[in-house]
């Protein structure tokens, strides 16, 4: 049972490295899509924004189907779709064309981000060990590979459809054969054991503090993803190449502070990590609000993504916490939170940046962030429970005598 849920555990993490790909290469080529057909700049937020509402549909549409059948189900099937929206975002010439293959891909990137998570939280528990934020590391590093890929399709004058295909084309098939050994959770420790508990209620007062910190914590990511770059170019006085800058060292510390996270997880616990990471967020807010020159505010983003990176995956972790005996419930409504921030931060930004400064634009998701400190308490862990007064079963009892998980 140990090597199935190291399987599991490594397959899930190539799911989560495929969607930052693919999710990079769709974002960072924005202006390129733009182009290709047409779209005008009073029409792009639009589609802009009906993404992350179309994906938020598509979370609760993965809500109600894991009722039914199992969160791997979701994921080996939805992932699939979102590669191939991809492709068809590169493939069309048409207006209505490019609206169908992002409505497509709002749809099924819900239900992924969803199923990813729910599975996710359920090893979690069945290892008895925080290993949630290495799944956010390998989307993280998949992301910096999808920025790369997009970098070079840019750079070598390719066609939207020519740099997407040979990407969907390794790594479709991969992802199918990766989903061969997803682990629901269903019978993990032992034949009658649901780690990923999809009966019971969610009661959403108890999971609305993580539902806020969710929405602080993407209003900040989208603030870096979004205005980053402009920022740094109006604002800072940086030349155009210098103000691709940030965005670059933001995933990197990301990939960097997921990867030691869970280890500070275990030593400290997640309301330590939660804390010190809004501090460190802050901080880097408060830098680049400062700034006095390009390479200060490169340094404050450095310093934001190492901070806020440990935030989400907690969130979700949390959850599961929260609702044991309704995990994969309580991931999918909390993973509408992360589609609310992003749409509320880029805006919000702008709004503030226009109507006042950019720089006073950059204090308002710091305090947000900071607000994450109200409810750190939330992430506290309680006792793990099937529902019917027995402990979950920890790490030394699910791998006893294998060395480890």
């Amino acid at each position: 049972m140990t090597e199935v849920l190291r399987r599991g555990r490594a397959s899930l993490a190539f799911a989560f490295l495929v969607q930052g790909v693919t999710f990079a290469l769709l974002v960072t080529r924005i202006p390129a899509i733009q182009d290709r057909y047409g779209i005008s700049d009073g029409l792009l937020p639009v589609f802009l924004a009906a993404v992350p509402i179309l994906a938020g549909v598509g979370s609760v549409g993965a809500e109600q189907l894991v009722k039914k059948v199992p969160p791997s189900a979701v994921l080996r099937w939805s992932q699939p779709v979102v590669l191939l929206a991809l492709l068809g975002v590169g493939a069309g010439d048409a207006l209505w064309q490019v609206a169908v293959a992002l409505g497509a891909f709002g749809l099924a990137v819900g239900a992924l981000d969803a199923s990813m998570n729910m599975l996710g939280v359920s090893l979690q528990r069945a290892y008895g060990r925080s290993i949630m934020l290495g799944f956010h590391a390998a989307y993280s590093l998949g992301g910096i590979m999808g920025a790369s890929l997009a970098w070079a399709g840019a750079h070598w004058d390719l066609s939207l459809f020519v740099s997407y295909l040979p990407v969907v084309g390794v790594l479709l098939p991969a992802a199918l054969v990766g989903s061969r050994w997803y682990v629901d959770g269903k019978g993990v420790a032992s034949g009658a054991v649901e780690v990923g508990g999809r009966g019971g209620g969610v009661v959403f007062k108890a999971l609305l503090p993580l539902c806020l910190v969710m929405t602080f914590a993407y209003i900040g990511d989208s603030t870096v993803s979004n205005w980053s770059a402009k920022y740094l170019e109006d604002v800072l006085g940086s030349s155009e190449e210098v103000s691709t800058v940030p965005y670059n060292v933001y995933m990197v510390m990301t990939l960097v502070g997921r990867g030691l996270g869970d280890v500070g997880v275990r030593r400290f616990g997640a309301v330590a990590v939660v804390r010190a990471g809004s501090v460190v967020a802050a901080l880097g807010f408060a830098v680049v609000a400062a700034a006095p020159g390009a390479w200060v505010g490169i340094a404050g983003f450095t310093v934001l993504g190492l901070g806020l990176c440990v935030i989400v995956p907690q969130t979700f972790a949390a959850a599961g916490r929260l609702f044991p005996d309704a995990s994969d419930v309580a991931v999918a409504r909390l993973n509408i939170f992360n589609y609310v921030g992003f749409l509320i931060g880029s805006p919000l930004v702008g709004a503030l940046g226009d109507a006042w400064n950019y720089r006073g634009a950059m204090v308002v998701p710091m305090v947000l962030v900071l607000l994450t400190l109200l409810y750190a308490r939330s992430f506290a862990p309680g006792p793990d429970r099937y529902g019917d007064g027995h402990e979950w079963p920890r790490t030394a009892d699910v791998g006893r005598g294998s060395n480890g998980l």
